[in-house]
């Protein structure tokens, strides 16, 4: 739960780097640039494994993480350029709901009432926020739709690699399936970077790289319908950078969704400390 805490906190940094890139080069040259900085520090990360790092276990599966990852940050890069970082974080939160609806079919996880409820807590709150069919809704906001979709995919294909396969491995498969094929597309839209884009590039390249490292490791060691919910937390984290960085001051209505998905992550907090109590009781009622 840390880590995931951990890694959209780095995600919220790493978009508002992004957003101010964005008034200058081009949508896919800023998700190159972030792919390069990825892609540097995956292979420094794989380097002190040693070269077996670099052997997949399941090459199939880690090529279709690092196609969704690479949709899931194209689409949300491009509706980031012209959304607000508040607005596109929170139309992309249907994240979630998508990656608890597929653990069941493709992971076959069990997932209660409970946890059902606190996901759906949670998107009525991103719904607040949104609010369809009112002045925050842009048809940019099919790209966050885009990417969502993209994102559950990369999130069930991480946890079907299993625990057996090495964090080091999946980020560098991700980073390098996404770079070879941006940079085959590089000569239509590439743009030279000044100095100071290339210094904001690599802060956004290494925020996104070790969030990228921190939602693996939680991914590996927990259901991914209990971790859904706690994504939420991003929206709370983008919202305020958003607000120091860009002056972007949520009205009411945002802030009373913020308070709702607030609650989502505090109820999932609370759901998993009482299976942990209740699963620790049940093991000393049955020791020997």
């Amino acid at each position: 739960m840390a880590l995931v805490l951990g890694g959209v906190t780095l995600f919220s940094i790493s978009d508002i780097a992004a957003k101010r890139l964005s008034a200058d080069l081009p949508s896919l040259e800023i998700t190159w640039l972030r792919y390069v900085m990825l892609s540097a520090v995956a292979v420094a990360f794989a380097l002190r494994g040693g070269w077996t790092v670099f052997r997949a276990h399941q090459p199939r599966l880690q090529l279709v993480r690092g196609l969704a990852l690479l949709g899931s940050a194209s689409f949300f890069l491009l509706g980031l350029s012209r959304l607000g970082v508040a607005e596109a974080t929170a139309i992309s939160f249907v994240t979630p709901a998508l990656i608890t609806a597929l653990s069941v079919p493709l992971l076959g996880e069990t997932v209660g009432v409970r946890r059902w409820a606190a996901v759906l807590l949670g998107l009525l709150g991103v719904l607040v926020v949104v609010r369809p069919g009112g002045e925050t809704f842009h048809p940019a906001a099919m790209f966050s739709l885009a990417s969502a979709a993209c994102g559950a995919l990369a999130m069930v294909a991480t946890r079907r690699l299993g625990p057996k396969t090495r964090a080091r491995t999946t980020l560098l498969w991700s980073a390098l399936t996404g770079l070879a094929l941006l940079s085959l597309t590089a000569p239509a839209w590439f743009e030279p970077p000044t100095p100071r884009q290339v210094m904001l590039a690599a802060a956004m390249g290494v925020a996104y790289a070790l969030g990228q490292l921190s939602m693996i490791l939680a991914y590996r060691q927990a259901e991914a319908s209990l971790l859904a919910p706690l994504t939420y937390a991003q929206l709370v984290t983008s919202t305020g950078l958003s607000w120091v960085v860009f002056a972007a001051v949520p009205d009411g209505v945002t802030l009373g969704g913020i308070a709702i998905i607030l609650a989502s992550s505090a109820y999932t907090l609370h759901r998993e400390q009482v299976r942990r109590r209740a699963l620790a009781a049940a093991m000393v009622t049955v020791a020997p």
